[in-house]
């Protein structure tokens, strides 16, 4: 027989009884099988959604767990931030306080250094003068004649 309808053979007293048993046992059969075919099926269907449920509460603690780690994330972000703000402030106020401190020694010791060129160069006009002044005296210094060697040489008279 073909699926579909079945056609069974027209009999004296109805149709054929052999005929019309071998049908109910193969839709018996089909039925039974088709049965368990949907049992399984059903069982399937109830272990995935189970395993669904499972994986959803998972993704869920997941989520949470993720969301607790970029809040955390965040925060050390910013503490890192606001403490490396803190650090660059300090460093460039103490580069301020030392840059401003090399400036005023610089400035000291120009100072200084002027002031000693100053007087180095009026010490060298002093020391000119003076210089010019002792030319002047050994210059103007007579030595006087000196007796002549042949004198001392001399006997006594």
């Amino acid at each position: 027989m073909e699926p579909g309808t079945p056609k069974f053979r027209v009999m004296k007293n109805g149709y054929d009884r052999f005929a019309v048993d071998d049908a109910v046992d193969r839709y018996v059969r089909e039925i039974d099988s088709l049965k368990k075919q949907l049992d399984l099926t059903s069982r399937q269907i109830q272990s995935a959604n189970e395993q669904l449920a499972v994986i959803r509460q998972r993704y869920q603690t997941l989520v949470s767990e993720l969301t607790v780690k970029e809040k955390a994330a965040d925060d050390i972000a910013r503490l890192a931030l606001k403490e490396a703000n803190t650090i660059i402030e300090t460093a460039q106020k103490k580069e301020d306080a030392i840059v401003s401190e090399a400036l005023t020694t610089a400035r000291i010791i120009l100072n200084d250094l002027s002031r000693i060129a100053s007087e180095a160069t009026e010490m060298k006009g002093d020391m000119q003068e003076q210089l010019s002044s002792l030319m002047g005296m050994l210059d103007q210094f007579e030595i006087p004649p000196v007796p002549k060697s042949e004198w001392l040489n001399q006997e006594k008279l």
